[in-house]
């Protein structure tokens, strides 16, 4: 029996990290915690005002999540759309080195970046170039992009790409394999509400939301109450509520997963995209819910721990010692 894959569906990015105060953000002119929308001159012109030394990592949510699966041994596979030149191979290599099958489709267009700025509260901000991203079409994701898929994970930042989600869904549903969908960032929901209403009704099999994106997707503002709407929407719900842990709501239950560590953070880049790794990598191996949110939980803390969405190795030693306990029990 083949082993079976995750595969992620998302945009393909380059991650420009600099380290801000508040005061910079609101210069910006973009919501702290938030995702905008942006030409490459308007990240050139947020570089400029910066006296940091920036840090350029491949990113992109989906990938990252991918990479996280991989590094805890199981089999990812990522689909997206990079350009040509210096950022379409660092991203293309780093995905190989980390062990994630990559069907990239190719343009001429230059390959997507953000600019995240971390606070020091370590908040991230993101300004995001789509660039070749936003090129990916239906025609680009074809059936053999979910051989042997357990899980398709998709983010929810693709909603910029029209009816693109419909289709990865149908293929998924075609293939046999569960959807994921995470709503990536409480603007993308602000901004697509009603779209995104449609594509979990469409069917999506595992919903992750953090607090601020659940307000926007249910309106509703306690933890109890986000959780209960998001189990209202699809059949494992995953609410992330940062230092107070996650909640993991299925069958007519609620699990409440603690939180790892004491609540510092170096930099919160990256932090739901490696929880939803562990999560992902554990469901798909035959976890328990709340198995699986445990070594979630312990994938969102490492990442905290470093700038940028790459655990170090010591990190990852960790991280696979509780998987080897988890999957003992």
């Amino acid at each position: 029996m083949k082993e079976p894959v995750v595969v992620g569906f998302g945009s393909a990015l380059v991650d420009i990290l600099i380290s801000e105060t508040d005061a910079f953000i609101e210069k910006t002119g973009i919501q702290k915690g938030g995702m905008v929308l942006a030409e490459e001159k308007d990240l050139h012109a947020v570089l400029k005002r910066t006296k940091a030394q920036p840090a350029v990592v491949p990113g992109g949510s989906a990938c990252n999540t991918m990479i996280g699966i991989a590094k805890l041994g199981g089999k990812a596979r990522f689909v997206g759309k990079c350009g040509p030149g210096e950022m379409g191979c660092l991203f293309e290599d780093h995905l190989s080195r980390d062990g994630v099958e990559a069907r990239l489709e190719k343009c001429c267009t230059k390959t997507g970046r953000v600019v995240s700025i971390v606070t020091p509260d370590a908040q991230r901000s993101m300004l995001t170039y789509l660039g070749a991203s936003a090129e990916i079409t239906s025609e680009d994701i074809r059936p053999q992009c979910l051989d042997d898929a357990a899980i398709a994970h998709i983010e929810g930042y693709l909603c910029h790409q029209g009816d693109l989600i419909h289709h990865i869904q149908a293929l998924a549903k075609q293939a046999g394999a569960r959807i994921c969908l995470d709503l990536a960032s409480y603007t993308v929901i602000e901004a697509h509400r009603s779209k995104l209403d449609t594509l979990v009704r469409n069917g999506v099999d595992i919903l992750i939301a953090n607090e601020d994106e659940a307000a926007a997707f249910t309106g509703a503002r306690t933890d109890h109450d986000q959780v209960q709407a998001l189990a209202e929407a699809a059949p494992i719900a995953i609410l992330k509520v940062g230092n107070r842990g996650s909640y993991i709501a299925a069958n007519g239950n609620i699990l409440h997963i603690p939180a790892v560590g004491n609540g510092n953070a170096v930099d919160t880049t990256g932090a739901g995209d490696l929880w939803a790794s562990g999560f992902l990598y554990g469901l798909s191996r035959g976890y328990s819910l709340e198995n699986a949110g445990k070594l979630a939980s312990l994938c969102g803390f490492e990442v905290c721990q470093v700038m940028g969405a790459k655990i170090s190795e010591d990190g990852w030693n960790r991280i696979r010692e509780l998987a080897k306990r988890l999957e003992e029990t």
